[in-house]
Formats: C-alpha cells, sequence, structure tokens
C-alpha cells in the first residue's frame, strides 16, 4: 500500500503542479490589464498570483486526484505489476478499498487546505491588490450595500481593503415600523471594545411631525455587522471559512435574507473532500487495462473528460440551486452521489471475471 501510495502521491502531485501553472499564467496575463493602476506593479502582480494559487489547489485537486491515480495506477497495469498484485490475491475490492484510504488522506488534507490557508491567503490577496490600486472592495448596486440589522437599514456606499466603511446610512425604524431617525457618518471603524466608531454624523430624529437634527464628531453604533461578516464582501464564499460562512448565514437568516448562496458554499466546503476520493475510485476501473487490449489513451482521455466533467456538473447543479430554490444539501451532493454510483457499478462490473482485462 505505501507503494501505491507514494506512486499516485508523486502523479497527482505532477499534474496539480502543471494545472497551478496554466492557472497562474490565466492570471498573470488577466493582471497585466491592471497593472500601472496606484503602484499596481509586476512585482505585486506575481504576489497577488501566487497568493491566488491555495485557492486553485483546493478547486482542481479532485481533478489532479484522478488523473494523478489514473497515471499511477495504468502505469502499474502496463508493467504488469498489477497483475501479479491479482495474483497474489489482491482482490479488485481490496484494490479500491487501498485507493479509498488513500483518497481519505488527500481529503483530510484538502479540507484543512481549505480552512486554513484558502480563506487568509485570499483575503490577504484581495486586500493587498485594492491597497496596490486605490481601489474600493465592490459595490453591489449604484447605492452601494444594503444591509439589514434588527430593525435598521444600513446603506454603505463603499468598503475600504482595510474594512472601513465609507458614506454609512443608517434608518432605524420603531416597533411599528415608523422611520424613527437617519443618521449619516463620513466613515466607520470598528473599535477595540466590539463597537463601530462613526465619525462625523448627521442626525435626523422623527417624533411625530416634528424633526430635529443634530451634529456629532463622533458616536458609538452597536450592530451584529463585523468585520469577520465583511469578509463575504471581500471574499468569494466559496473561499471563507467555514466559520465565516456559518456565522453570516446566521446573520442573514435572523434578518429575514436569502442565504442560500452561502450555504451552498459551505455545503459544497463539506462535500469537496469526498469528491476527491470519489474521483480516485473512479479513475481505477479506467486504468485496469491490460497492454494487448488496446485503447488505453483513448480510456484515459475519457477518464479525464469524466473528471472534469464533474467539475462542471457541480457548477451546473450550483447555479440551478440558486435559480430554482434547491435545497443546497441535494444540489452538493446529487453529482458526487451520482459519480459514486457510477465508479461502484464500473468496478462491479471490471471485477466479473469474463470481462477483466488480464483473462
Amino acid at each position: 500500500m505505501r507503494y501505491l501510495a507514494k506512486e499516485i502521491f508523486l502523479a497527482s502531485l505532477l499534474v496539480l503542479c502543471a494545472l497551478l501553472a496554466l492557472f497562474a499564467l490565466f492570471d498573470v496575463i488577466r493582471e497585466l490589464g491592471e497593472m500601472g493602476k496606484g503602484n499596481y506593479s509586476i512585482a505585486l502582480i506575481l504576489v497577488y498570483v501566487l497568493l491566488s494559487l491555495p485557492g486553485h489547489v483546493y478547486v482542481v485537486f479532485p481533478v489532479a486526484a484522478l488523473i494523478g491515480t489514473l497515471f499511477a495506477v495504468s502505469r502499474m497495469s502496463l508493467q504488469s505489476e498489477v497483475a501479479v498484485m491479482r495474483t497474489a490475491g489482491l482482490s479488485l475490492t481490496k484494490l479500491a478499498g487501498y485507493i479509498a484510504l488513500i483518497g481519505a488522506g488527500f481529503a483530510l488534507v484538502v479540507f484543512a487546505f481549505g480552512e486554513l490557508i484558502v480563506p487568509q491567503a485570499e483575503e490577504l490577496s484581495k486586500r493587498m491588490r485594492l491597497q496596490a490600486t486605490s481601489s474600493v472592495v465592490a459595490q453591489e448596486f449604484r447605492s452601494g450595500f444594503w444591509i439589514k440589522d434588527d430593525k435598521s437599514f444600513v446603506n454603505i456606499q463603499r468598503v475600504t481593503a482595510d474594512t472601513v466603511l465609507e458614506e454609512v446610512r443608517i434608518y432605524e425604524f420603531d416597533a411599528a415600523y415608523r422611520l424613527a431617525s437617519i443618521s449619516v457618518a463620513r466613515e466607520a471603524r470598528f473599535g477595540t471594545h466590539g463597537r463601530w466608531e462613526l465619525r462625523d454624523i448627521v442626525r435626523t430624529r422623527f417624533q411625530g411631525t416634528a424633526t430635529s437634527v443634530e451634529k456629532l464628531p463622533m458616536t458609538y453604533w452597536n450592530s451584529v455587522l463585523t468585520p469577520d461578516l465583511l469578509t463575504a464582501l471581500k471574499v468569494k464564499p466559496e473561499e471563507m471559512s467555514l466559520g465565516n460562512l456559518s456565522a453570516y448565514i446566521e446573520h442573514l437568516r435572523e434578518n429575514r435574507q436569502k442565504s442560500t448562496r452561502y450555504e451552498l458554499a459551505m455545503w459544497f466546503k463539506l462535500v469537496r473532500p469526498l469528491a476527491v476520493i470519489v474521483m480516485m475510485l473512479l479513475a481505477l476501473p479506467f486504468a485496469l487495462q491490460n497492454m494487448r487490449a488496446g485503447g488505453l489513451g483513448a480510456k484515459l482521455v475519457a477518464g479525464i473528460m469524466i473528471g472534469l466533467g464533474f467539475h462542471f456538473l457541480s457548477q451546473l447543479f450550483s447555479n440551478l440551486a440558486l435559480l430554482n430554490d434547491w435545497t443546497p444539501a441535494f444540489a452538493s451532493l446529487a453529482p458526487t452521489c451520482a459519480f459514486l454510483v457510477v465508479a461502484a457499478a464500473m468496478l462491479a462490473v471490471k471485477e466479473r471475471p469474463t470481462v477483466m482485462a488480464w483473462r
């Protein structure tokens, strides 16, 4: 098993490096169009691309594991090493079990990588790029971001790379849903006491038919909105940690807002490690070919195409879930379970003596 694990690991690592080099090239070409904005130089572009690589690792690792397993087991099959193992009493089921065990080790690495490294690297890369280009995080609408916070609606024009809120408007409502006050602040910074510090505020209060206006240099704002929750504005949901995703989903639910996109991201993060195992098992029946059987190259290409098809099918289910309000768990698990059934069926057929290539 150590020999098998070594061969699969080396082949998967080689494929992963090739895929990452390809993605890095595409990223550099894309970022060259932004060079010259602010202080965004070629050196910073290379740093940004380097920090983006962990995110690519997390996405393409199942495909890399599939292709790596195909190459490793195919080479062993062509050199009759698998035939010797079978003659020594190793069943195809047991071989699949070994590969699943190796895949479980890969899955743990992928899960830890996606939870601990990817969110930090993505947030750092986005912050560095925004600071270099003197840009803001983003704007969902022309009027800025709109967030529901308990009985208040908050409008934020811009969020900087340092999570400073600029041109903040807070519309507070009373228990009867009547507008109680409007606070307009030049900026808001998160303080050490867990509260936002609003600066240069103009507050208009509504009391019946009367209104009053006051100006304050600074005041505090208690809100469930935190810099961690604002990570959702800087980093894609798929690149957030499970902790931040869970917190933001809870925030959306408490404010009766739709959280399907973030629930999908959370489920896909949970299912992604399982996909590594499924892809490796799916590679096994394609890899077990005798040299005299012919068509090995075609089988390898077919296996690779199935792996890429799995990736695109997962994306399709994700988009369909957003459009049709499917259950996030179903949308995330369905492609993986379907391919697991296909892998099990192909292994069962391959196990039959009448179709085994070496008989």
